[in-house]
């Protein structure tokens, strides 16, 4: 795959990625007259959330597929818009959930999908660090449900295969945290099917980390499967035959191995696209459903309440 251009808003940092990488790409500060002239088959938006909007869609309506990082937008209002000029110019939006691309995630969501479970009832997950980043995250509102939440949100639809309908949430910001903004969080999702997501997250939690993916629990009308600090998935269910109040088997997962991970997957499924009209796992459709979680848990924790997923 050759890089035709980098850009950024100060060349010298485009210039220096290029140097870095040993790429014969064009540097620009000036991304109109650099998608003018740039002949490329997509755009990656690698910005900072705020910029995602206008890049992605500045991308799209010049005639380039778009692959970027998460989160899709920095609201509602912008992730339609996405999707919506997506749509007017019939070129494909995706983001690259990195977490989609792991062999146990994917092992995971296939062995719940072949029903090893029985029928779906819960998925909880708990994330705790103690994270000290300086910078910008330690200044925004919603740190925690904003720039790291998405993923476990996203995870839980991929690996439960439902979506969500509705959530009660609490943002808060325990005492001792270095963060200016609410940077720990209870969940509780309705998801399709009357599957029900629980979800506990801080990122001021010292000691006893779990994984960045955090520990997941999971559970069917016929067996529990746990997923602790990246460990192979594992768990029990109820024996062939059995009544359920009595032996218990180990589960038999079901194994399937993903080639290229995180960003080297999204990339690949950006030119599988490109080869055979393959759509994407986080194609915009689809992962603006994951956005929504954020922004349906950061409004409930605001007004106190449940309040109803809206795409």
């Amino acid at each position: 795959m050759d890089v035709k251009a980098v850009i950024d808003i100060k060349k010298e940092a485009a210039e220096a990625r290029i140097a870095k990488y040993e790429l014969s790409a064009v540097a620009s500060d000036d991304l109109a007259k650099t998608l003018a002239e740039v002949e490329a088959d997509f755009l990656v938006d690698l910005t900072i959330p705020e910029a995602h909007c206008d890049v992605t869609c500045a991308g799209l309506e010049a005639g380039f597929h778009v692959v970027s990082e998460k989160p899709m937008a920095a609201s509602m209002d912008e992730a339609r818009r996405m999707v919506a000029t997506s749509e007017k110019t019939g070129k494909l939006y995706m983001v690259s959930q990195s977490r989609r691309w792991n062999t146990r995630h994917a092992t995971i969501a296939a062995t719940v999908a072949g029903g090893k479970l029985g029928v779906l009832t819960t998925l909880n997950c708990d994330f705790f660090l103690g994270v000290h980043f300086g910078g910008f995250r330690d200044e925004m509102p919603s740190p925690l449900i904003l720039d790291m939440s998405i993923h476990h949100f996203d995870m839980a639809r991929m690996l439960g295969g439902v979506d969500p309908v509705a959530v009660y949430a609490e943002e808060f910001n325990p005492a001792g945290s270095w963060y200016k903004g609410d940077v720990a969080a209870n969940c509780i999702f309705e998801m399709t099917d009357g599957v029900r997501f629980a979800y506990r997250g801080s990122w001021c939690a010292e000691g006893c980390a779990t994984s960045w993916n955090g520990d997941w629990r999971i559970m069917g009308s016929g067996g529990t499967m746990l997923y602790d600090h990246d460990e192979a998935p594992h768990g029990q269910v109820v024996a062939e035959g059995e009544d359920k109040r009595s032996k218990l088997a180990d589960l038999d997962v079901v194994d399937t191995p993903v080639e290229k991970g995180g960003m080297h997957g999204a990339l690949c499924e950006m030119l599988r696209f490109l080869e055979t009209g393959e759509k994407p796992q986080c194609e915009c459709h689809d992962n603006i459903k994951s956005l929504a979680m954020v922004f349906g848990a950061i409004e409930s924790s605001k007004e106190g309440k449940r309040v109803e997923i809206r795409i």
